[in-house]
């Protein structure tokens, strides 16, 4: 997470860098290249990230109020679901990363791969921590440990 949070970092830098270079009518003028990589680099590790720690997008509404083999099963197919999509991250992310040989970052002449690359690397990230959740889910159940969430009428009312 922290290697997501410096490239998010790096990202902001260098397009405060890029700004205040241009108004000192010194233009960086690989700036955009720099903020890209650390954009697209950010984006995709944070993916996993995401997945790691079970804060990605997926519906869980209707999950949470399943228990037993109904939630298992459910649980089973969203994360199965989510373990498709990793695999083709890794197989056609690799393929774009092999064609991004052939197209370059202008200035610097830099292949395009250098940006592509983060896309095979987050599905393989997605996949690991998704056999993980699956592993742990179906040992320990999929049930979050603070329990089930709270009817309405059990609120406080302040």
């Amino acid at each position: 997470m922290g290697l997501c949070a410096l490239l998010l970092l790096g990202f902001t830098l260098v397009e405060i860098a890029d700004v205040l270079f241009r108004n000192l009518r010194r233009p960086w003028l690989n700036a955009n290249e720099f903020a890209a990589g650390f954009f697209v680099w950010g984006v995709f590790l944070g993916m996993g990230v995401a997945v790691r720690r079970d804060q990605h997008f997926r519906l869980t509404a209707i999950v949470q109020t399943m228990r037993g083999a109904r939630r298992t099963l459910v649980e089973t197919l969203n994360r199965l679901v989510i373990l498709g999509v990793a695999l083709s991250m890794i197989v056609f992310g690799y393929e774009n990363y092999l064609t991004g040989f052939g197209s370059f970052l202008m200035p610097s002449l830099t292949p395009i791969a250098v940006l592509y690359g983060a896309i095979p690397v987050a599905g393989v990230l997605v996949a690991l921590f998704t056999v993980e959740e699956l592993i742990n889910g179906w040992r320990r159940g999929f049930e979050s440990p603070e329990g089930p969430p709270a009817d309405l009428e059990q609120l406080p009312v302040t």
